[in-house]
């Protein structure tokens, strides 16, 4: 299976852009580094949807920067994104992949035990875990599951399958980000934090400098 670089997630979403332009949004971020971008809407029209995932996609492309579709798997398909993050009530991983194809990159969140428990390991590339914190980003009607919550699933995970990509999802930041990869996570997903500042370009820096510092520590330890 591909072990994608979710070092650094970033999400994009027009209702959470902060009031930036998502195009100019999109590349700050991305030359700040960000290793991975998922758009997600869920108001627009479909062929809205497409026409501003392939303006994206052809602004990542020449930076090497993968681009996933939040849920929408025909907009994925038709925008030639590079794959796609499926939350639980989404059209099933294994449909995903006959649609996508082998190369495409598969997500999925899971929130506790049981989800856990179910997700196809042998089918997804790596798993969405959370939401870890509190966040305004997105109405969760699950508690947060916290550092605790994030080790234990990410060990009951791994058991299945040593080696799987985690990305941490919900109210992260640069200051609790060791705390989140020391518990096992290999990256962490951030939308705020990214759009709604006056420099993303920065924020995606100091993140990214953030988080390549704590796995280094991590992997010295």
């Amino acid at each position: 299976m591909k072990k994608p670089d979710i070092r650094l997630y970033g999400l994009i979403d027009p209702d959470n852009s902060g009031g930036h332009d998502l195009l100019w949004l999109t590349e700050g971020i991305a030359r700040g580094g960000v290793t991975m971008i998922q758009l997600r809407d869920k108001k627009s029209e479909t062929a809205d949807f497409i026409r501003l995932a392939k303006d994206i996609k052809a602004i990542l492309n020449p930076l090497h920067v993968p681009l996933l579709i939040n849920d929408r798997v025909d907009v994925a398909f038709a925008a030639g994104a590079d794959g796609v993050h499926l939350g639980q009530n989404d059209l099933d991983p294994e449909s995903a992949r006959r649609i996508l194809g082998r190369d495409a990159i598969i997500g999925l969140t899971v929130r506790d035990q049981a989800e856990a428990d179910a997700a196809p390991l042998d089918i997804i590339d790596y798993v969405g875990l959370g939401g870890v914190f509190d966040t305004a980003s997105k109405v969760n009607q699950a508690p947060p599951i916290g550092l605790e919550g994030l080790q234990s699933l990410s060990e009951s995970l791994r058991a299945r399958r040593p080696g799987l990509t985690i990305c941490a999802i919900a109210g992260i930041s640069i200051g609790n980000t060791p705390s989140v990869l020391d518990a096992g996570a290999d990256g962490v997903a951030v939308i705020s934090a990214l759009s709604g500042v006056a420099d993303p370009t920065g924020a995606a820096r100091d993140f990214r400098a953030a988080i390549d510092t704590a796995l280094t520590v991590r992997g010295a330890a």
